[in-house]
């Protein structure tokens, strides 16, 4: 299933980062995991939609901000 991975900002602006296919396992997995990493940058998964028209999930992400505690 071709999955849509979309970055939310704090201005509300939203940002596609990734669009690919996913395999089985891959999308089983959304249902314990809370966070993704793309191209090294870690992201916190909001809330999904199963778009049926398109035949694709779209997935609302918003950026892990560093810790700066360190």
């Amino acid at each position: 299933m071709k999955v849509i991975l979309s970055e939310k900002f704090e201005t509300g602006e939203l940002k596609e980062l990734d669009q690919r296919e996913w395999s089985q396992d891959m999308l089983i997995s959304l249902n314990n995991a809370n966070y993704l990493l793309v191209n090294n940058k870690e992201y916190e998964m909001i809330e999904g939609r199963l778009n049926v028209t398109s035949g694709s999930m779209e997935v609302l992400v918003i950026a892990v901000k560093p810790d700066n505690a360190g």
